[in-house]
């Protein structure tokens, strides 16, 4: 008869020597004598796979087999692995216990099944097997050990599987088994690479090298990634398991076959991760070192780790997924710990406390002062490396945990959350300005437990007066020092020249975003606002660069500033509608700003029904008392000036003016009240009260500047002596045109006009309102253009001669089109030469190309529309 291991066995790779050693017992038990072999290895290395193919050729060559497989939730079943074996008792029945002297002893119980197991075995060979033994019940294990040690003479083949790490393998039970004579043991290695190649159906390769070095050699989970790879439509470079997969199913049954403590260190490294060590491990699940070292045994005995590594962070996944989001949360807590004790990285403990607060850990400490520091530390950390998110999560993971201390504590405690308040409003305004904007106003609520300590005052002030929350700003210094010039006069009189020197030095962050802002308004506001738009722009791509919101926002506003104040409305419109698209919020303070470019913008172009929705919405009182606010409010007041609601623009402007005076901040170079206002007053008839304002503005010291000063004297034109008008209508235009504001400058042309036609010169005035409109046109401020000529088509008809047959119409280049602009106007070869910074022979050599092109012969002859060539750029 021949009992020789086939089927399943002899298919199994790499086992050669164990189906020997099995086929050799198998024929000692035919030939009467007694055997036990121990099937030994690590989970998924195929202990199973053996005993059952083993049961099976045993069955088919007419042994009888009785088998069984422990199971740890069956362990405290008393004879539960016996019952197995006897098919529950249909083999034979087991001694029952008949009450009072009758009850058969344990000795007894144990010669029964022993003379049973022998009385089968004379029939045919009796295959004992028992997989999984370290999981049987201490009963059964008195039973099967019995049976090794009186069964010697009969055909009894005692086959068991287990792990030599095993957690919960009966010593003296293995000790007993193992020092019978007819004892063998067969250990099951890990695949070599030969051995992987052979399960995966081919020769070695790169791919076949890396499922060996992720699988550790183990064969489940080398079976478990040959099916992943075969399933996959193109194998991915380089291969990664699939979350969830085979690979990560097989992997987590391996571990919990291990038992639950090598489960628990599994966890706990793949938790700890670089910072990870079998001591930490250890201390984190809080069992002793070598019961750490022989669980991490086990699982390099499995392949599932190397040197105390996952050899795939797919591993990892699987791993930490498997343990449920309590479970992780509370080993992350406990994480954080055992890191701080050691003096890890704070960066580290700081991922494992966040971790631990993003999986909802309940049954865990809250943070600890000690680890708001870390948290606070960390954040700084991550700063520098650019990663802004990550430390503002920390942030206010600490700020929460410092609530949930308690909400009052000691000074020190309440200074603690006003720093991180601070911290955290600096930081957000990169993301979301209208959350830093919460943060502070949390530390001004009257109720608020966290007032900041008297040195974070100063800190506090500042950050408001960014913002443009002037008047809480001097509310909270005015215990303090007096601050001298106001943060506004710091910003409208910082020279040129420093503004672009800070500029060209300094890098954008936190710690540089208000100076640097600053620095631009400055240049907004001076004489040279054209300077502003290139480092505007700078600025924006750097913030656009840095994935930072906030930052884009207030940059694309600066840049729509800028743009405006050049008569750029186009331009100044696409930027300000970028800003407000870049805010994750659309309330609070800082939308105010781009709104009101965006509501200028709209007003002067003529798009009346877009400024109207923007100008129309309910902002609160506390939104207007700030600079923002006062900027939406002017801006308001333009549009109701445009429609023809003067009352309403005239108490717009007047309470602009009214809260500037209060706070002491009121300039013109930033917001010109009383100019608008007495235009408004002009609608209304009050030529005096007009009158009155623009003397006023011209007064103030703001008045030296060309802007400030060009529009005041339009307006002292208009309400002043009608002699003085022309003269000083023109020395309107020239500061206007010095400050380079176009729009501005072509009001006053058109406004110049009509006085020279009142005054007797038509044809001269009916020209410089011609050059007027032109200029107005070019900036696109259509709401002008009707103002100036009502009738004059915004697309004029061609004023050009049409090109004749075959011959390509050339259109001018952007300085051809500004020197021909400047020479309609009025003004000489030498006024353009200085106004473009050009010399006169290059004006003249740009005027010829113009004639040439226009087929004219002098300046009285440049059409009203000059085409220019917008593929150039404009220099």
């Amino acid at each position: 008869m021949d009992l020789r291991p086939r089927g399943r066995v002899v298919k199994l790779v790499g086992r050669k020597s164990v189906i020997g050693t099995l086929d050799a017992a198998l024929a000692d038990c035919v030939a009467g004598r007694s055997r036990i072999v121990w099937i030994e290895g690590a989970a998924g290395c195929g202990k199973s796979a053996l005993a059952d193919a083993l049961v099976e050729s045993a069955a088919e060559a007419g042994a009888t087999v009785l088998s069984a497989v422990a199971s740890p939730d069956e362990r405290a079943v008393p004879l539960g692995v016996v019952r197995q074996l006897l098919h529950g008792e249909q083999l034979f029945a087991l001694p029952r216990p008949a009450g009072g002297n009758g009850t058969p002893s344990w000795a007894e119980a144990l010669r029964v099944f022993c003379t049973e197991v022998r009385e089968l075995s004379l029939d045919a060979p009796v295959v004992v097997c028992i997989d999984d033994v370290q999981h049987a019940d201490v009963e059964s294990l008195h039973y099967v050990q019995y049976l090794a040690r009186h069964a010697r003479s009969a055909a009894v083949l005692v086959v068991l599987t287990g792990s030599a790490h095993a957690e919960t393998l009966d010593a003296v039970f293995t000790t007993e088994v193992m020092r019978q004579p007819h004892f063998r043991r067969v250990r099951l290695s890990l695949l070599t690479a030969d051995e992987a190649a052979a399960v995966l159906g081919g020769e070695a390769d790169p791919l076949c090298t890396e499922l060996h070095r992720i699988s550790g050699g183990n064969p489940l989970l080398m079976r478990a990634l040959a099916e992943e790879r075969d399933h996959r439509p193109a194998p991915a470079e380089p291969f990664a398991p699939e979350p969830g997969g085979p690979y990560a199913q097989a992997l987590t049954t391996c571990l919990h076959r291990t038992g639950p403590v090598a489960l628990g260190m599994a966890r706990a490294l793949a938790l700890l991760g670089e910072q990870g060590s079998v001591e930490r491990a250890a201390r984190l699940l809080e069992i002793d070192l070598p019961t750490a070292r022989r669980a991490v045994a086990a699982l390099e005995a499995a392949g599932l780790l190397k040197d105390a590594r996952f050899p795939h962070p797919g591993a990892t996944g699987a791993v930490l997924e498997d343990a449920g989001a309590v479970l992780r949360g509370e080993m992350h807590r406990r994480a954080a710990q055992v890191l701080r004790e050691d003096a890890g990285p704070a960066t580290a403990v700081a991922a494992h406390l966040l971790a631990s607060a993003d999986e909802g850990a309940t049954a865990v400490p809250p943070v600890t002062p000690h680890e708001v520091e870390v948290l606070r530390e960390a954040a700084e950390e991550l700063l520098t490396r650019d990663d802004a998110r990550g430390a503002a999560r920390l942030l206010e993971l600490a700020l929460h945990a410092c609530e949930e201390m308690g909400a009052g504590g000691t000074e020190q405690d309440r200074a603690q959350r006003a720093g991180l308040r601070l911290r955290m409003a600096r930081l957000t305004a990169r993301f979301d300005p209208t959350a830093a904007e919460r943060q502070l106003t949390a530390l001004l609520d009257p109720r608020s437990p966290d007032r900041p300590a008297p040195e974070q005052i100063q800190q506090l002030a500042g950050l408001l007066l960014t913002q443009g929350r002037v008047a809480e700003a001097e509310e909270l210094a005015s215990g303090t020092e007096s601050p001298g010039a106001s943060p506004l006069d710091t910003v409208l009189d910082s020279p040129a020249a420093v503004s672009e020197r800070l500029l060209q030095s300094a890098r954008l962050t936190d710690a540089t975003l208000t100076p640097l802002a600053r620095a631009v308004r400055s240049l907004v506001c001076s004489d040279h606002p054209e300077r502003a738009v290139p480092w505007s722009r700078r600025l924006l791509e750097e913030a656009q660069r840095a994935e930072a919101p906030g930052w884009t926002a207030l940059f694309a506003t600066l840049y729509a500033e800028a743009l405006l104040r050049l008569g750029d409305l186009r331009g100044a419109r696409t930027y300000a509608t970028a800003a407000l698209e870049a805010l994750p919020e659309k309330n609070g303070i800082f939308p105010c700003g781009p709104t009101a470019v965006l509501i200028r913008a709209c007003t002067a172009m003529g798009q009346y029904t877009e400024a109207s929705r923007l100008a129309d919405r309910q902002v609160s009182p506390r939104l207007l008392a700030t600079l923002p606010g006062l900027s939406y409010l002017r801006a308001r007041g333009v549009y109701h000036l445009a429609v023809n609601q003067p009352h309403a623009a005239l108490a717009d402007f007047l309470e602009t003016g009214r809260l500037l005076e209060s706070w002491n901040i009121d300039r013109p170079a930033f917001l010109p009240w009383r100019t608008d206002a007495a235009e408004a007053l002009l609608r209304l008839g009050e030529d005096r009260q007009a009158e009155q304002l623009v003397l006023q503005q011209l007064a103030l010291p703001d008045a030296r500047r060309p802007w400030v000063r060009g529009i005041s004297l339009r307006l002292r034109a208009m309400t002043g002596e009608p002699k003085w008008r022309i003269t000083t209508l023109g020395q309107a235009i020239d500061e206007l045109h010095r400050s380079g504001d176009r729009l501005e400058a072509a009001r006053a042309m058109a406004e110049l006009g009509r006085a020279l036609q009142a005054d007797g010169a038509p044809a001269k005035g009916s020209a410089m309102i011609r050059t007027a409109w032109n200029l107005a046109k070019d900036t696109e401020a259509t709401a002008l253009c009707k103002e100036i000529l009502p009738d004059a088509p915004l697309t004029p008809e061609r004023t050009v001669p049409a090109p004749a047959e075959g011959e390509t119409r050339t259109k001018l280049s952007s300085s051809e089109q500004r020197v021909a602009t400047l020479a309609a106007q009025g003004l000489t070869n030498r006024e353009i030469s200085a106004k473009l910074y050009l010399t006169v022979s290059t004006v003249e050599q740009h005027l010829t190309r113009v004639y040439r092109k226009l087929q004219i012969s002098s300046r009285g002859e440049l059409p009203l529309g000059l085409e220019r060539d917008h593929s150039a750029p404009l220099r």
